[in-house]
């Protein structure tokens, strides 16, 4: 592991992708315990002020601090990232292995419904939940959820394939193990970097997708503060305020990049062909 990581360290990619990533990490952490002001205190006679020692990077309409609200914000990409990618890899990955294991029709039927699923992309998914249930942050990650299911179905089902071929599982085939054995003793253990670096990727992605949905009023509603619905409040105030849009902006394109870098170089770092040209 000491390996890894000092060559992880001298990756471009995998090193500064963590650092933005860090940040995101530090920024959602900082803000469970301070932030300079409550992030839905509004103070209209102080509204639309620029940076200064009291409010370091102004404040909007309403008179609330910018600041705050960018780093309580970073707690809800993190908890959109997290539980979105949770539910695409814990049922996609099973789905992904029932297909691989049992072929035939089961495969058939496991990837023509995830086919069927990915047709509905995750701001669909969204509009059509509100529609029903309204409006809210656990929409927002359900729908990003569902969207990820068939993404990890897919590459779990691709991946285990070709180790359902190698000749070690043949062997514990031809030793009585079952396909629940080999799956959980052979499969899953090497396609997890693979799973790993998807993960990565789908987390930028659901964050991209959290902003979207807010920006749109679908996703995490007021008083709680979201970097979409920043930008959203922001675009009234473009000639006035233009920087109230480059904040929240900035945040989300910063976390997407880390997010992707990492992933990146995961690619690269767990790829054995290129770790022994490293």
């Amino acid at each position: 592991m000491s390996g890894f990581w000092r060559r992880a360290l001298h990756h471009p990619s995998f090193a500064a992708g963590g650092l933005l990533t860090a940040l995101l990490a530090a920024a959602a952490l900082l803000s469970l315990v301070w932030s300079p002001y409550p992030p839905a205190e509004i103070d209209i006679p102080n509204k639309l002020q620029g940076p200064s020692a009291a409010h370091w990077l102004g404040t909007d309409s309403l008179g609330r601090d910018i600041a705050s609200q960018l780093l309580v914000g970073a707690q809800n990409s993190i908890v959109v990232g997290v539980v979105a990618v949770g539910i695409g890899l814990g049922l996609g990955v099973l789905l992904g292995c029932i297909a691989s294991a049992r072929r035939g029709w089961v495969e058939e039927l496991i990837m023509r419904a995830s086919d069927f699923t990915f047709a509905f992309p995750a701001l669909l998914s969204a509009i059509m939940l509100t529609a029903i249930y309204g409006p809210g942050l656990v929409m927002s990650i359900v729908a990003i959820g569902i969207f990820n299911i068939p993404v990890f179905a897919r590459i779990t089902r691709g991946a285990a394939n070709a180790v359902w071929a190698r000749d070690y599982v043949t062997a514990a085939r031809a030793a009585g193990k079952g396909p629940l054995a080999i799956t959980l003793d052979h499969v899953l253990p090497n396609i997890a970097n693979q799973l790993i670096v998807q993960a990565t990727i789908s987390f930028a992605t659901a964050i991209l997708a959290e902003a979207a949905l807010s920006y749109l009023g679908l996703g995490t509603q007021p008083p709680q503060p979201s970097w979409g619905r920043m930008l959203n409040e922001a675009q009234t105030q473009m000639f006035q305020a233009p920087l109230l849009a480059v904040y929240p902006g900035v945040a989300i394109m910063l976390s997407v990049l880390g997010l992707n870098l990492v992933g990146d170089g995961l690619r690269d770092l767990m790829d054995p062909k290129l770790a022994r040209r490293r």
